[in-house]
């Protein structure tokens, strides 16, 4: 009987280990940061690991031309761009965490950890 109870304690001290973990991980993932861009470099969308968008320029010269609706289309170019990158930069941490092993469900699991929460600068979730 008391035999599971060590074998559910050493479970838990490992849960905790593994939440410390992902929680320096969000950390890690907040500060790096990827930029994906469209038109020629006209359009820059910055976002960190976690997706939060930090930064978009876009170049005056695509306001002269008057067509928002390349602006649009640029932008949102732009975006997917970014999150591509940002979506890599979460995977490549996730497989130095589990040292290379790809755990099938793993990641949509442990996402709670890397959600942005509601003090985030423009207040929304992720």
């Amino acid at each position: 009987m008391f035999k599971g109870l060590s074998n559910f304690g050493a479970l838990l001290q490992q849960a905790r280990e593994m939440g410390t973990r992902m929680q320096g991980l969000a950390g890690e993932l907040r500060g790096r940061r990827v930029t994906g861009s469209s038109g020629g470099g006209m359009v820059e969308i910055e976002v960190n690991g976690l997706m939060e968008v930090l930064r978009c320029s876009i170049d005056q010269q695509l306001f002269d031309q008057n067509d928002r609706e390349l602006v649009e289309d640029l932008v949102a170019s732009a975006v997917n761009q970014a999150i591509t990158k940002g979506k890599q930069l979460h995977a490549d941490a996730m497989k130095s965490m589990t040292g290379g092993i790809e755990l099938p469900g793993l990641e949509q699991a442990l996402g709670q950890f890397f959600e942005t929460n509601d003090d985030s600068p423009n207040g929304e979730k992720a």
